[in-house]
């Protein structure tokens, strides 16, 4: 091999490794956000969450346990109760129309891949992506596709924990390992075949 086709070689791995790691760092939020407002548009919701205690409905107070009459239930029962007042109907101003996969506001979905628990229980995401596209990249364009499978389940195991504890973050989890995870393999083949016409 020349000294030219030497650098040209080493310039073709550095660009492949640069754009499958910037290029991860847009396609992989993009991917995410579409998979939320979609998700969002389709009326999925996330799943039911407790609550905490729900208080009484307006104009019906509950009294305290000392603050029951003497003389029984009876008449406490028999206090005049106001009504509640009728509920408005919605104001269709307030009622968003469903933006396009990749425009309009990040939705306020707790529990889609954009919610506040998933970003927080899967800390450290982006220097993860960066090094798994890295790995994946590398693999492919040094011959050894079956490295990816060890990428794989590195990252699979390394986050298995706070995926238990915080099964919310599963589906940013996963959403976002597919997108980086086909950006890295498409770049690495990209590559590749280039470094093959090089050679």
């Amino acid at each position: 091999m020349s000294f030219t086709t030497g650098l040209a070689v080493a310039g073709v791995v550095l660009a492949t490794l640069v754009l499958s790691v910037l290029g991860g760092m847009l396609v992989t939020p993009w991917v995410l956000r579409a998979a939320a407002r979609r998700s969002e548009a389709e009326g999925e919701v996330p799943p039911a969450r407790d609550p905490g205690p729900v208080p009484p409905p307006p104009g019906r107070a509950v009294p305290a346990p000392s603050a029951v009459p003497a003389a029984g239930p009876s008449a406490a029962a028999s206090a005049p109760v106001p009504p509640p007042p009728p509920a408005a109907p919605p104001s269709p101003a307030l009622v968003p129309a469903a933006p396009g996969p990749a425009t309009g506001p990040v939705p306020s979905d707790p529990g889609g891949p954009l919610g506040e628990e998933a970003v927080q229980s899967l800390r450290g995401g982006t220097w993860i992506g960066i090094l798994e596209r890295l790995a994946i990249t590398g693999c492919l364009l040094a011959g050894y596709p079956a490295g990816v499978a060890f990428v794989v389940a590195i990252k699979g195991l390394g986050r298995y924990p706070e995926l238990r504890e915080h099964p919310v973050g599963a589906e940013r989890f996963l959403i976002g390992t597919l997108a980086s995870m086909i950006w890295a393999g498409a770049t690495g083949l990209l590559g590749a075949a280039i470094l093959g016409l090089l050679r």
